[in-house]
C-alpha cells in the first residue's frame, strides 16, 4: 500500500507552527483534507493560506485541548479519519524548584489534552462505524529521561502508556492508536542551542552523530496514519537516529 491518505479527513492539533504545521502539510500533500487546530485560530491563517494556495484542502478551527468544551465543540460536529495529537508544551525548571502549577500546566496540555482529543475523535469514529487512526506525538523523552524537564518527560511517558491502553480498548471499533516519538529534530527555534558547546555535546551522543530533519518524520507519520499501517496499533515508533540505543 502507498503512503497516501487521499479522500481522508485529518485533524492536527497545535498546528500554528513547528512540527504541527509541518505535519498538516505532510497530510495535505498526501491527499487529506486537513483541519488545523490551535487556541487562536488567527495564528493558523498563514499556514492554511499557504496550503490552499498550493491547491490543498485546509481549514482552521479554534481549539484549546485543555478545555473539554472547546474539544467537544470541534469533535461533536466533525468526524475525522486521522487525528494527530501534536499540541504540547515543554515546561522548564529543575524538579526541586518546580511550582505545582507548572507541573499541572504541562500535564494538562500534554496528557489530559491528548486524552480529550483522542476520546472525542474516537467516539465519532465509533458512531460512524468507519474506524480511523489516532497518532499521539510523544517523544524519546517519554522513554528515556533528561534533566530539567521532569513534567515533560512524565507527561510523554504517560502518553506512550495511554496510547497502548487506548489501542487495546478501541481496536474493536477499527480505531488504531499509535505513538510517534521524535528524537532531537533541527528547527529554527533550537538552532542556537545546538550550535553551542552543550548542543554539540548532545549531538555527539546520538549514534548517527546528527540531528533529525522534519522531513524524516514524514514517512513514519504517513505509515501510522494511512492504510499502509492498517495492522499497526499500540506501537511506539521512535525516530531518533538511534539515540535510544546509545551506550550509557
Amino acid at each position: 500500500m502507498e503512503l497516501q491518505v487521499t479522500g481522508k479527513t485529518a485533524l492536527v492539533t497545535g498546528a500554528s507552527g513547528g512540527l504541527g504545521a509541518h505535519f498538516a502539510g505532510v497530510l495535505a500533500r498526501a491527499g487529506a483534507a486537513v483541519t488545523l487546530g490551535a487556541r487562536r485560530a488567527d495564528r493558523l491563517d498563514d499556514v492554511v493560506a499557504g496550503l490552499q494556495a498550493a491547491g490543498h484542502r485546509a481549514d482552521a478551527v479554534s481549539l484549546d485541548v485543555t478545555d473539554e468544551a472547546s474539544v467537544a465543540a470541534v469533535l461533536s460536529q466533525r468526524r475525522f479519519d486521522i487525528v494527530v495529537n501534536n499540541a504540547g508544551i515543554s515546561g522548564s525548571g529543575m524538579a526541586i524548584d518546580m511550582p505545582a502549577d507548572e507541573w499541572d500546566r504541562v500535564l494538562a496540555t500534554n496528557l489530559r489534552g491528548s486524552f480529550l482529543v483522542a476520546q472525542g475523535a474516537a467516539r465519532a469514529m465509533r458512531d460512524a462505524g468507519s474506524g480511523g487512526s489516532i497518532v499521539n506525538i510523544a517523544s524519546i523523552l517519554g522513554l528515556r529521561v533528561a534533566g530539567g524537564v521532569v513534567a515533560y518527560t512524565a507527561s510523554k511517558a504517560a502518553v506512550v502508556q495511554m496510547t497502548k491502553a487506548l489501542a487495546l480498548e478501541w481496536a474493536r471499533f477499527g480505531i488504531r492508536v499509535n505513538a510517534l516519538c521524535p528524537g532531537y529534530v533541527e528547527t529554527p527555534i533550537n538552532a542556537g542551542f545546538f550550535a553551542s558547546t552543550a548542543g554539540q555535546a548532545l549531538i555527539s551522543r546520538i549514534p548517527q552523530r546528527r540531528l533529525g530533519q522534519e522531513a524524516e518524520l514524514d514517512g513514519p507519520l504517513l505509515l501510522l496514519a494511512s492504510d499502509a499501517g492498517s495492522y499497526i496499533t499500540g506501537a511506539t515508533l521512535a525516530v531518533d537516529g538511534g539515540h535510544l540505543v546509545s551506550t550509557l
